[in-house]
């Protein structure tokens, strides 16, 4: 009896919890920093999934997204950062991960990720998904408003990375 729990406690040890954080991250905000390093308390790694999606007007292309992602995490090897294209749930199913984290500010985010979520686990039974409330400080914060606000001079300062400011000054040629 001894034998059979140790293999099982052994194959739990070697089974790492990974998460797909998927958005469009344009620009990464400060609310998505805080998800991503509340969701490494719960996963041992967490991959960052930037969508593309060539529908959808961005001001950064999916490569400058992986990339600014990449820098800010550079320090935190938990995190991985990648691109998808296409259903998440293929994604999910190409890398072998059932859990799918998602981010919420309002009762409104909520309602729509909720339907998300719901068609995700319609076409692939498996997935699970993660629903976990931004830190309050940033519940009033979306990347629509922060690059109005830069591109028209404001400061992106608690809304964004700094790198994610300057990057957003250098795309919308705003001034400081």
């Amino acid at each position: 009896m001894k034998k059979n729990k140790d293999k099982r406690t052994s194959s739990r040890q070697i089974c790492k919890k990974v998460a797909i954080y998927p958005g469009s991250f344009d620009p990464l905000t400060n609310g998505h920093v805080n998800i991503i390093y509340r969701g490494l308390e719960l996963f041992d790694e967490l991959i960052v999934a930037v969508a593309h999606n060539t529908a959808k007007k961005t001001a950064f292309t999916t490569e400058e997204r992986v990339e600014i992602i990449r820098q800010v995490f550079r320090n935190e090897p938990k995190v991985k950062v990648e691109s998808f294209e296409g259903l998440l749930v293929n994604y999910a199913t190409q890398k072998k991960i059932n859990i799918i984290l998602r981010g919420l500010r309002t009762v409104s985010d909520f309602e729509f990720e909720f339907q998300m979520a719901l068609a995700n686990r319609g076409m692939r039974s498996k997935i699970e998904t993660v629903f976990m409330m931004t830190d309050s400080s940033y519940t009033h914060l979306s990347s629509t408003l922060i690059k109005e606000i830069v591109a028209l001079g404001g400061s992106g300062k608690g809304m964004v990375p700094p790198l994610v400011e300057r990057r957003l000054r250098e795309k919308f040629g705003a001034k400081k």
